[in-house]
């Protein structure tokens, strides 16, 4: 992202956005749900989150303190897209560019 892009500042009124009730939401452009849809429906819970203890290095460590108070929900996500993107890998029967002989 470039530094213009940061400057930009929402136009949204938000103190409007917070006064408005439920019934001044436009919602015609929303189709109603049918029948059909709830029946197919299924709830969907997400899995509880797992405490474990992981070393990590401490440039590595630094960095995500860093990125402010998010910085474990962070690792958590890095660790997920790392573990997706290698699920593929494993199903396609490839290895990653990272791990293949030069």
């Amino acid at each position: 992202m470039n530094a213009d892009a940061m400057k930009n500042t929402s136009r949204t009124d938000w103190a409007r956005i917070d006064a408005m009730n439920d019934e001044d939401i436009d919602t015609s452009d929303i189709p109603p749900l049918s029948e059909e849809f709830f029946a197919k429906a299924q709830l969907r819970m997400p899995l509880s989150a797992v405490t474990t203890t992981v070393q990590v290095d401490p440039e590595t460590f630094a960095w995500f303190q860093a990125q402010g108070e998010t910085a474990q929900q962070q690792m958590s996500v890095a660790l997920r897209i790392y573990a997706e993107a290698h699920k593929v890998y494993r199903a396609s029967g490839t290895k990653p560019a990272s791990q293949t002989a030069d």
